[in-house]
């Protein structure tokens, strides 16, 4: 079983999230889905990762149709969701333009939308799933208050936002944001230069890394960058002991005093335990900096 970890004083989630950006691609039936989840739970992971437009806005209903079968699962995780971001899509037949929307009438019909398909009382964590150029703090922080007051979003966080975009909103709000979500793999070293990485650790907030095996780029490389890292990981698999290169993936980002929380975005039950069996590899600080260095391509100064 893994640890929980404590966003605030009152919410803890799983050391490791199960996302569903995916599950509609999954192709599972509702009870290969049901077997799913409780095999996720009996490893200890209790947190779920959505977001209203995942599957083309499908794969809330999908995961809602579980607790509807089984309402005493929902006691037993912490579901997060994302919204802000209208796709064009078949169901919204009206809209031209991929584009954001951080109104509160959006937020608050998100909301509504996605407990109706969950078939829930309530959201553990909401996200906002994109920063915008056009951003309206105010409304924000007004559709958070009113959430939070009804009881129907417990904590409020972001994703993908840089350090300048967190101050600005928390400057709004009466309360802490408690997670961001971002990318975050030994290909993906973006939040390094932008200085997301020491604010979060001055701010003690722990973020979730997204996309931690960056969408097959580090197993299936098409890059020099990427073949660079391949190699590397081949290096650290023989030197730690493990078949597998998605564990040393895991055990980088675990190993890192941020405590990235990685979100596995798969619906194979093996792979999942290959990310728990990855806590227990004792990675050295110089074996970190093998792959810092060959994502960098070039040595620390």
């Amino acid at each position: 079983m893994i640890k929980k970890v404590k966003l605030n004083d009152t919410l803890e989630i799983s050391k490791i999230v199960h996302g569903h950006w995916r599950l509609a691609d999954w192709a599972l039936s509702a009870n290969e889905l049901q077997v799913l989840i409780n095999q996720v739970l009996d490893l200890g992971i209790t947190t779920f990762d959505h977001a209203d437009i995942y599957g083309n806005y499908s794969c809330e209903a999908l995961f809602g149709r579980i607790l509807e079968r089984d309402p005493s699962l929902r006691n037993r995780i912490e579901l997060v969701t994302k919204c802000g971001i209208k796709l064009i899509s078949d169901k919204y037949p009206e809209r031209q333009l991929n584009h954001y929307d951080n109104s509160y009438k959006h937020i608050i019909a998100s909301v509504e939308n996605s407990l109706n398909n969950f078939n829930t009382d309530r959201i553990d964590v909401l996200l906002l799933h994109r920063p915008s150029p056009f951003f309206q703090p105010q409304e924000v922080a007004k559709a958070f208050d009113d959430l939070k007051r009804a009881g129907k979003v417990l904590h409020f966080g972001v994703s993908n936002y840089l350090p300048s975009q967190i101050e600005m909103l928390k400057s709004y709000l009466d309360y802490p944001l408690v997670t961001n979500q971002i990318e975050f793999s030994p290909y993906c070293l973006e939040h390094f230069d932008h200085g997301t990485v020491d604010y979060l650790l001055q701010h003690r907030i722990t973020p979730m890394a997204w996309s931690p095996l960056a969408g097959g780029k580090l197993l299936k490389p098409t890059d020099e960058k990427g073949r660079r890292i391949m190699v590397v990981l081949n290096e650290l698999a023989d030197q730690l002991g493990v078949n597998d290169l998605d564990m040393v993936i895991y055990a980088w980002i675990l190993k890192h005093p941020l405590n990235a929380i990685p979100i596995l975005g798969t619906g194979k039950i093996e792979r999942i335990k290959r990310a728990v069996e990855a806590m227990n590899i004792e990675m050295t600080l110089e074996q970190w900096f093998k792959l810092y260095v060959a994502s960098r391509g070039e040595n620390v100064p």
